[in-house]
């Protein structure tokens, strides 16, 4: 089972403006956090939580920097779990189940596709007020039987 991101031993936050480059800044900062959480390239889900993460950043650029400045990624991590959420303040909540011909581009059905196949989970939480929202991927990590190390 996974463990929920709430509960995750470790965390760091990025918060960034909406502009291109923090697509690249975020996906150096998961590279960073990855390795600095004993998360090695061998681990399965490494590469494809980079691609994940970068994509969501990427949407949030694309389709939120008008009503959202800034873009926060929190990540979140544990011995068996690496979890992020990608958080702006545009209202619009995409459906994440939406099947790959409605969906208005192909970035979050492979979100989709890469979370699952790894037996990861997604969710799409709104802010209190409404204002904006929070994609949060949660991920299992294979470890082979090693302790985390911090």
């Amino acid at each position: 089972m996974i463990t929920p991101p709430d509960t995750l031993p470790y965390r760091h936050v990025l918060t960034l403006p909406t502009t291109g480059q923090a697509v690249r800044v975020t996906r150096e900062t998961a590279e960073q956090v990855l390795a600095e959480w004993g998360v090695g390239s061998q681990d399965p889900c490494r590469d494809p939580a980079l691609l994940i993460v970068s994509e969501l950043v990427a949407n949030s650029v694309r389709h939120a920097a008008v009503l959202s400045p800034q873009v926060t990624v929190v990540f979140a991590g544990g011995p068996d779990t690496f979890a992020f959420g990608v958080h702006d303040r545009h209202p619009y909540r995409p459906a994440l189940f939406a099947s790959a011909g409605t969906a208005p581009g192909r970035g979050l059905a492979t979100v989709m596709e890469l979370t699952h196949g790894l037996g990861g989970s997604a969710v799409v939480r709104g802010d209190a007020d409404e204002g904006g929202k929070s994609i949060w991927i949660t991920l299992p990590l294979r470890r082979n039987g090693r302790s985390h190390d911090r």
